[in-house]
């Protein structure tokens, strides 16, 4: 049977604290441990934790997609290994990951954040999309007229964003903004990189018959070495778009990440007060794609 046509099992409880752990941080869908007693400041380690949690416009959606957060953990460390990245993770880390979290966390070496989420795009769609509507350029790129929505950009282009606080919208940034966020240097790294791994996975996901719309990467510091690193998921359902290349060509997009929940909630809700409940057919149509995604990419390899 293939991974589309399973079912999902029912959705798994949160896991509680590991022993020797304290909570640090919660995002959308990513928790952050710390060893009892450290600070996430300082802190030379952490436990990071793919919850089944998704998000769409901002908000926390219910109910959860099951098994999600243990796919995108696997994504994100085979991307890692197929690319040859520099690693997160830290040293030993499969061996010290507590055995109740292993299937969906990553114990990683704690790094400095930049303040930048790296959005590079392929084709024009989503925000992008309004954006260039609305202005003919996304992030100050300048665009050819008439391009419509799934059309392939001349070349991949680099459209960053200001990574705000918690419960804040990020805000559509031009380059220049980010060297004035992260210096010099680091903004044309972080740039080039960026571009670079798309370059890479993009291609790595045509032998899939796939195409990568579009993704987004952040970076971060070593704590002790300085090194620049690429950092959380990488080139996962929740980071990036992916389409079906065959259905592209005839003239229909087929997703294989969370837009069955972005077009289901904008069909159903306004935007206002507490976002609906997602239907139980919603949240088997997306946890089926994510493991289609998953086979069709590690199978091609």
């Amino acid at each position: 049977m293939s991974a589309a046509a399973e079912r999902p099992a029912p959705a798994e409880q949160e896991p509680s604290v590991p022993a020797g752990w304290r909570l640090a941080y919660s995002g959308k869908v990513r928790d952050l441990y710390v060893r009892e007693g450290a600070l996430l400041e300082s802190a030379p380690e952490m436990l990071m934790v793919a919850s089944d949690r998704v998000s769409a416009f901002d908000h926390v959606l219910e109910p959860a997609i099951p098994g999600k957060g243990a796919l995108l953990t696997r994504l994100t460390r085979w991307w890692t290994e197929r690319l040859g990245l520099p690693s997160q993770l830290a040293p030993d880390a499969d061996a010290r990951t507590p055995e109740a979290l292993r299937d969906r966390a990553m114990l990683v070496r704690t790094l400095d954040m930049l303040p930048v989420e790296c959005v590079v795009r392929g084709r024009v769609t989503g925000s992008g999309l309004k954006e260039y509507q609305r202005l003919g350029s996304i992030s100050g790129v300048a665009l050819p007229e008439g391009l419509e929505d799934g059309d392939a950009l001349p070349e991949p282009i680099y459209t960053p964003a200001w990574k705000a606080p918690q419960g804040e919208h990020d805000e559509n940034v031009s380059f220049e903004r980010t060297v004035e966020l992260v210096g010099a240097a680091d903004a044309a790294a972080i740039r080039d990189m960026s571009l670079g791994v798309y370059a890479m996975g993009a291609a790595i996901a045509e032998e899939a018959g796939l195409v990568l719309a579009d993704t987004k990467f952040e970076f971060g510091r070593d704590r002790v070495t300085g090194e620049l690193v690429l950092a959380d998921e990488v080139l996962t359902p929740d980071s990036s778009r992916y389409w079906d290349a065959e259905a592209l060509a005839a003239g229909r997009v087929e997703s294989f990440d969370k837009q069955i929940v972005r077009d289901w909630l904008a069909e159903h809700w306004d935007g206002e007060g507490v976002p609906p409940r997602l239907p139980a057919d919603v949240v088997e149509r997306t946890a089926a794609r994510y493991r289609e995604l998953l086979e069709r990419l590690t199978s091609a390899a």
